[in-house]
């Protein structure tokens, strides 16, 4: 049995789900209040962060790792390529996407927004919040200078480097905080990623207090 411990909004819970889905995996998705550290969870992740991915008596955590060893079990189909120089682009990508985009970005917006009133951990600093916005156009900029040039982010086929971008972009786009109009080469990758069947459930998420735009699960917007 396979269980994913997650979040909805959580960009990493996104790419392991979106991982799950396209190599059509069946997973029981358990919401997870992470931030209340309950001992049961403490247990499964000492760190206390989702995701947390269970498959019978194997428990795994850190959504890199846990998207690696799918790719490696369920090798069908390929989301790291076979080549070490393909390899190391899109481990790259993913970095990017899991740390600068995530810290600069997400964290700062979502963070703020969502988070803190989900947590009860106060208001939202609207300077945090307008940084963030700031700084998504860099992103943005750099994704479609890669996308000017190859058919995905990392290169001709789909990989996950496609899927840690998906799935930050997809956090935001619920609380409409991207600017689809900057890039028409960014926003046509999106509807392509978009319209795969792996991205349905997450088109199908609702966050409790949180209502997403009426474009957010419209596959033509």
């Amino acid at each position: 049995m396979t269980v994913l411990y997650h979040a909805p909004l959580s960009p990493f819970c996104r790419k392991v789900r979106l991982t799950l889905s396209e190599k059509r995996l069946d997973t029981d998705l358990q919401e997870e209040r992470y931030w209340e550290k309950s001992p049961e969870f403490l247990r499964r992740n000492p760190a206390g962060k989702v995701p947390v991915l269970k498959i019978d008596n194997l428990t795994l955590s850190e959504s890199q790792a846990i998207c690696e060893y799918l790719d490696e079990v369920y090798p069908n189909p390929r989301l790291m390529p076979s080549d070490p120089r393909d390899r190391v682009e899109v481990r790259r990508l993913c970095a990017w996407f899991d740390d600068s985009f995530y810290h600069e970005v997400t964290l700062k917006i979502l963070g703020e927004r969502v988070n803190k009133k989900l947590t009860g951990a106060g208001y939202p600093d609207s300077r945090m919040v307008k940084d963030g916005v700031s700084r998504i156009k860099y992103h943005l900029d750099y994704m479609a200078h890669l996308l000017d040039h190859r058919r995905w982010l990392a290169g001709d086929v789909m990989t996950l480097a496609d899927f840690a971008a998906a799935a930050q972009l997809s956090s935001l786009d619920y609380t409409s905080d991207v600017d689809w109009n900057r890039s028409a080469v960014v926003k046509d990758w999106y509807a392509k990623i978009k319209s795969r069947p792996a991205f349905r459930s997450l088109l199908a998420d609702q966050v409790v207090g949180f209502l997403p735009p009426p474009h957010y699960s419209d596959l033509d917007f």
